[in-house]
């Protein structure tokens, strides 16, 4: 490693400057990993070409590090596409308008099906809209209703969930060897994923709405009277257990996993066994999925298997994206912190700037909603953030707030994602609930944008008493004070009375 000063900073800068401005992750993370190796050329007096051997050096030696992950994520979504093509998702739909007949029993079931399907949010949000979307309809609940829960239950869940392709990505970004570890400390400090989860819970349970949600819920505006177009050609043979059985067994099989890869069989403690090589327990998890699935339809004859190999393709085709964002991600993290001494300079600046760390948390949050709105993925923000955060409490006085930091860091992204009409996941919770993306957007904001200024005050909190659960505590109150104030006295009788 080279000491370059402030010029370190740059790289990261150029990344983040250039996301904010393009709204295109890709290329701003691809110059900021390109201007770091040309900086740790001119210093070590190397000639230019070696810029471009460096670079993919970088890369290879973190597509080499992250290997496990990267085979988890292909086959998730790979099982993800088989069990929609399956028909499952359909049968789950017809079975659950038999037992759900009333508006509260529909929302709650909806927001449990949410918190079930943690795995990945992209398939959270496909899945539940398209299996609860019927039941809305028959019962005149708003596409924007069901459009917001599902995406209040697909990112904010993914983001706490031990066994899921986020917590992965999240704990590959942290320099720690113990990554898995700092990604469940951090559930406590992100604020913005419990709160919005018990904002959902609140507003199924009671059906009190405010602003433009309310508007739809009483005019139900977007109720489709056209014919529909489903999303995918689904197997009209499906059955409930072609949706469970595949999804049950890859989260079993991943814990039992993780505790077999870190020797857990062989007398290790369970928590240093899942702790040890998480993501290739994950992989083991995910296989056994593709596995049931294949057990589930090949015979039945659900699907024939040249149909099943190529969802199979299709599936890991639709993951190379994110997947392209994790590996610059973790070579512009590379080249900060091995090559040219970011995290050095940074930790220097902050001990002798006598910045205070009490206000660090909220700082991060803030900054990262930002992004994240602006770039449209969580996922690249806490990607080019993260290493800088965790640089910056490498600071003798910093230490102790990595964790709420990196809290912060990823709640932020999450509630600029939620809000972002550019967002990936905002597109397919409107396009799982056939919710106009634009209405979807306009009556979400408000609910996400009460969160997070109810975590804003949590952040504080936090900083200054170094307890999450205070911060959580005072902000469920603070939430639920806002939602009875916002809601006033204006109660719509019908939908009252359709809740019972």
């Amino acid at each position: 490693m080279i000491e370059t000063g402030w010029i370190s900073i740059l790289p990261p800068i150029i990344a983040i400057a250039l996301a904010l401005i393009t709204k295109e992750v890709y290329s701003s993370l691809f110059v900021g990993v390109f201007s770091g190796m040309v900086i740790y050329t001119v210093f070590a007096q190397e000639p230019f070409t070696a810029v471009f051997a460096h670079m993919f050096d970088m890369m290879a030696e973190k597509i080499a590090d992250n290997s496990y992950m990267i085979i988890f994520l292909a086959l998730l979504w790979a099982v993800i596409t088989l069990v929609g093509k399956s028909g499952g998702m359909e049968a789950y739909g017809r079975w659950a308008g038999k037992k759900l007949k009333s508006r509260r029993k529909t929302l709650l079931a909806t927001a449990l099906l949410g918190v079930l399907i943690f795995i990945d949010d992209g398939f959270n949000c496909l899945t539940i809209g398209t299996v609860m979307r019927p039941i809305y309809d028959r019962q005149k609940i708003s596409r924007e209703k069901l459009a917001y829960i599902i995406d209040a239950t697909a990112a904010p869940v993914c983001i706490i969930a031990p066994v899921s392709s986020w917590a992965v990505a999240v704990a590959s970004e942290v320099s720690d060897k113990n990554g898995f570890w700092v990604f469940l400390s951090t559930i406590p400090y992100n604020l913005y994923a419990l709160l919005t989860i018990v904002m959902v819970i609140f507003i199924c349970i009671t059906g009190k709405d405010f602003g433009k949600m309310r508007k739809a819920e009483n005019n139900n505006l977007s109720v489709l009277k056209s014919e529909e177009k489903e999303l995918n050609n689904a197997s009209p043979a499906g059955h409930v257990y072609d949706l469970v059985l595949p999804i049950v067994v890859l989260i079993i099989c991943a814990i039992l996993g993780m505790a077999y890869v870190g020797g857990f069989f062989s007398g290790v403690s369970f928590s240093e066994a899942i702790g040890y090589n998480p993501t290739a327990g994950l992989s083991l998890g995910a296989f056994a999925g593709l596995i049931m699935a294949f057990v589930l339809y090949i015979p039945r004859r659900i699907m024939k298997p040249k149909e099943f190999i190529s969802s199979i393709v299709d599936g890991i085709g639709s993951i190379v994206p994110p997947m392209l964002i994790l590996i610059l991600s973790w070579s512009l993290g590379g080249v900060c912190r091995q090559m040219i001494g970011t995290g050095e300079f940074i930790s220097g600046f902050v001990t002798q700037a006598d910045i205070s760390f009490r206000v660090l948390p909220l700082l991060i949050f803030i900054i990262a909603a930002l992004m994240s709105f602006s770039m449209g993925t969580s996922w690249g923000t806490f990607g080019i953030l993260i290493p800088i955060v965790s640089m910056i409490c490498q600071a003798s006085n910093g230490a102790d707030m990595l964790v709420p930091a990196i809290g912060a860091t990823l709640a932020g992204s999450v509630y600029g994602d939620h809000c972002s009409p550019i967002s990936d996941t905002t597109i397919l919770s409107s396009t799982g609930a056939m919710c106009d993306h634009i209405r979807h957007v306009e009556t979400q904001i408000p609910y996400a944008t009460l969160v997070a200024a109810v975590c804003a005050v949590g952040y504080l909190i936090i900083g200054f008493t170094d307890i999450p659960w205070i911060g959580f505590f005072a902000g469920v109150v603070i939430l639920i004070g806002a939602l009875l104030l916002l809601n006033g006295k204006k109660d719509n009788k019908e939908l009252k009375n359709q809740m019972e």
